[in-house]
């Protein structure tokens, strides 16, 4: 059940980046997913090393880090991309 829960939260969390930056996002559902799994994961990463603590689930926190984390790797995405 953990991996369908990391999968919905990547898709959440990808959608959101999606609709903040449109500009350099991939099309499919399934990569818009993983966009968001990686971006929880380097929101994480983000936040455990600002001294947030770590997040998990669908918490306020988890959401924005995931997100933010999400951005970051749609922006690596473009500058790969052109």
């Amino acid at each position: 059940m953990g991996l369908v829960w990391l999968a919905l939260f990547g898709l959440v969390v990808g959608s959101l980046a999606k609709m903040i930056r449109p500009d350099n996002a991939p099309d499919s559902w399934w990569k818009t997913s993983l966009l968001g799994i990686g971006g929880a994961w380097v929101g994480n990463w983000v936040g455990s090393t600002l001294g947030f603590g770590p997040y998990s689930g669908f918490s306020f926190g988890g959401v924005a880090f995931g997100v933010l984390g999400a951005l970051i790797i749609l922006w690596a995405y473009g500058k790969m991309k052109s």
